[in-house]
């Protein structure tokens, strides 16, 4: 599949005339048409069908065109930004991220960061922590956010943040009205655990956590997302620990209570590659350092 095809498919959705579509791309209506054919043979699926004179878009069609949009603003966006950094009128700085931050830390953190200077282009890559080591040594993002400690001879980390952990409940669940719970409270509760996967990750750190403290989990379900994991406490599935900052996903059928447990806390961890001393780093470094800080005095 080429991306010329992708483009010629889109122009004949967008006019559903391969006459006219063949004229704005200035071409010959049959090698348009060859080329449609040709796509919709390596999809194994009809794009178009005809409807009397006229032809429209099938379902899958549709679905093919909503997607591959998407696809190409993103490009374009990349293609534009590539042009920049190339032409030295912006730089490009990756931060990966855990989804978990985006409650807590990360908002004020981010609207810093992009003030920090007005030549560097912040690219955001969601990846899970583990992801994120990968990630710093092969170039694709300069630091990540993420939550448990790993470490690993060519990455730099420091503690920015350590969350206390609270239990997210259903609404009518009969612990809901409490303003605390003890491990004891949460010891028979069904526990919803994520990420399911890739691991290690943070339903790792949990486990760990009740281990330490002589206590065997009564795990339920492993989702891969927290809104899921979310989701299903609303459901009446289970319960779930997270980090105090989800308090800000707000439902009105979860309620979170404070978790009285020594020690039950997460980390928000800054990484970044131990042989990248750039000046914006050390920058950018300083100001999660900063903003961690501030954070903490709320």
């Amino acid at each position: 599949m080429e991306l010329r095809q992708i483009r010629y498919f889109q122009r004949v959705a967008t006019l559903l005339s391969f006459t006219k579509a063949a004229q704005s791309l200035h071409m010959a209506q049959p090698p348009l048409s060859r080329q449609i054919k040709l796509l919709e043979e390596e999809l194994g699926v009809d794009l178009f069908e005809r409807v009397g004179r006229g032809i429209r878009l099938t379902e899958a069609g549709r679905y093919f065109l909503d997607q591959t949009g998407h696809i190409s603003q993103k490009l374009a966006e990349t293609v534009k930004a590539t042009q920049r950094i190339g032409r030295k009128d912006r730089r490009w700085f990756g931060l990966g991220f855990v989804p978990s931050v985006l409650y807590g830390y990360m908002p004020e953190f981010i609207r810093q960061l992009r003030e920090l200077d007005p030549q560097v282009e912040i690219g955001l890559v969601e990846l899970t922590t583990l992801q994120q080591f990968d990630a710093l040594k092969t170039g694709r993002i300069d630091i990540g956010l993420g939550r448990i400690l790993l470490a690993d001879a060519e990455v730099e980390r420091v503690v920015l943040i350590d969350e206390p952990l609270i239990a997210a409940l259903p609404v009518s669940h009969p612990l809901s009205s409490r303003s605390q719970l003890s491990l004891d409270d949460m010891l028979d509760q069904p526990l919803i655990l994520y990420p399911a996967k890739p691991r290690p990750s943070y339903a790792d750190h949990l486990l760990d956590l009740f281990n330490k403290n002589g206590y065997t989990p009564n795990v339920v379900q492993e989702v891969n997302e927290l809104q899921t994991a979310i989701g299903l406490v609303a459901a009446g599935v289970g319960v779930a620990l997270v980090p105090a900052s989800v308090r800000g996903l707000h439902r009105p059928d979860v309620v979170y209570v404070e978790l009285d447990a020594s020690g039950f806390t997460s980390p928000v961890m800054l990484s970044w590659r131990k042989r990248d001393d750039s000046d914006f780093l050390r920058s950018v470094i300083s100001l999660a350092r900063a903003t961690a800080l501030g954070e903490a005095g709320c």
